[in-house]
């Protein structure tokens, strides 16, 4: 009789214990790692070396783009506005980077004009830069500060993603030691 008492205690006890177990990993497995890298451009970042998803997430956010083969035009617009290391020094920041292909749509005088006013130059990039690093999930809908000093919005979800509902987000989620790139299919202009 004790036998068939200290077993169902047991049972019992066990019983209890299990779904509290469940429960405390149930955070850690409802937790979600951060997304990979996703987009149709992602194919031709560079499979290794310093300009590859693994080789950009060590370097700090500009010195990674320069590594970055698609961002060459991105990287000289930088050079000349001299933020390389207002990017490379800041923390916890989400870059939408143009490509190279961002850059051709522009008309080449005008951004011949834009790579030689520092000015306006300076405002256009930093209107790329939010300052804080944003997750895939919350680029499904959001308006974010930038740090020009106007707003920007996503739209999106899964892998298709829009900024202001005219630039398509190619690659993103892609980490640098300082922040998430999100290459962007056309250069983003400041509403101020």
């Amino acid at each position: 009789m004790t036998i068939t008492r200290f077993q169902r205690t047991a049972a019992a006890a066990a019983a209890l214990a299990f779904p509290a177990s469940l429960a405390f990993f149930a955070p850690q497995a409802q937790a979600q790692a951060p997304a990979e890298p996703f987009g149709p451009a992602c194919a031709s970042v560079p499979k290794e070396g310093a300009g590859s998803l693994e080789g950009m997430a060590k370097d700090p956010v500009a010195t990674a783009a320069s590594n970055n083969p698609e961002l060459s035009t991105l990287v000289s617009a930088i050079e000349k506005a001299d933020l390389v290391d207002t990017l490379n020094n800041a923390e916890n920041i989400t870059v939408f980077a143009p490509t190279n292909d961002a850059f051709e749509k522009i008309p080449q005088a005008d951004l011949n004009a834009l790579l030689n006013d520092k000015d306006e130059l300076t405002k256009v990039l930093t209107y790329h830069v939010v300052g804080e690093k944003l997750t895939t999930q919350q680029l499904e809908d959001g308006s974010y500060k930038t740090l020009e000093g106007s707003d920007l919005t996503v739209k999106g979800s899964g892998t298709d993603f829009t900024v202001n509902d005219s630039s398509k987000i190619v690659c993103g989620n892609v980490p640098t030691a300082n922040a998430t790139v999100n290459l962007v299919d056309t250069v983003l202009m400041p509403t101020s």
